[in-house]
């Protein structure tokens, strides 16, 4: 399955008004488990800066901005770098976030393998980004290089077992852009020490009930899209039945320890 192109259905679609693209920020945020953990940990990041410290920020692999608008919303006065290698998210991105009057954020495009702005940030966000790139342990290193002392990388990304809804070594990606089926717990430790962190924290998402909550909420959706575009009129209608089931799910998986899980939340300092 080919997620990209599904993803830039949507972004056009949501892309017409500020309106429709808050809506969608608030969808993504809702739907998707991994924002749900992403935000959980934010929250004590937020927490952990004095009210008044100006923080930069780098979203490494900012996607459609969804990460980035929360962050700038609860935290106006910070300043924020958004990294994206593909150039209409880069200009879709700066032109949203310059007419909903955010100032403090900017979106530039790069390569996350070759960017580097030496102990320049506080925090470095990256979602559903390492498992696209090859060359991981030298982005892995730039992260490291870009971050002040005591700077934190938080990372959310498929893990080894079923990231990706893989199972066995002769399944491929549920998504063909992925590089990586996903990372053992022991793996993206070792490459983060070795590229200069010294605490590294992984722990899994996606468990039992936050595998159920995906299956429901994204796979069998996006599936349905990949067949026809004319299940975008059914989608509602789905959503409204199953949603209900997924909040709970989403919310088992968050504020429950799993034992192990198809996705990682990962948390290193420098």
């Amino acid at each position: 399955m080919q997620y990209d192109p599904i993803k830039k259905t949507l972004g056009n679609f949501f892309n017409r008004s500020l309106f429709l693209r808050k809506v969608f920020y608030d969808l993504l945020d809702l739907l998707l488990l991994r924002a749900w953990h992403v935000h959980h940990h934010l929250r004590r990041i937020f927490a952990s800066f004095p009210p008044d410290q100006p923080v930069k920020v780098l979203d490494a692999g900012s996607g459609f901005g969804q990460y980035s608008y929360n962050i700038m919303k609860k935290k106006p006065h910070w300043k924020l770098t958004g990294i994206e290698i593909k150039e209409e998210q880069v200009e879709d991105c700066n032109r949203f976030f310059t007419a909903d009057g955010i100032s403090n954020a900017s979106f530039i495009l790069a390569d996350l393998t070759q960017f580097t702005e030496p102990d320049t940030y506080d925090l470095i966000l990256s979602v559903d980004v390492m498992e696209h790139i090859e060359q991981d342990e030298k982005v892995f290193s730039n992260f490291h290089r870009s971050l002040k002392n005591q700077g934190q990388l938080v990372i959310s990304t498929p893990s080894d077992q079923g990231g990706s809804d893989v199972n066995h070594h002769h399944e491929t990606s549920f998504i063909e852009e992925h590089v990586r089926d996903g990372y053992g717990k022991e793996e993206i430790t070792q490459k983060l020490i070795n590229s200069g962190f010294n605490k590294v924290k992984v722990q899994y998402s996606y468990g039992f009930w936050g595998h159920i909550s995906w299956l429901l909420s994204m796979k069998y959706p996006i599936l349905m899209l990949g067949y026809s575009k004319l299940f975008f009129i059914i989608l509602p209608f789905y959503y409204l039945v199953v949603y209900p089931f997924c909040l709970l799910f989403n919310y088992l998986d968050v504020h429950r320890q799993n034992k192990t899980g198809t996705g990682l939340l990962v948390i290193a300092q420098k």
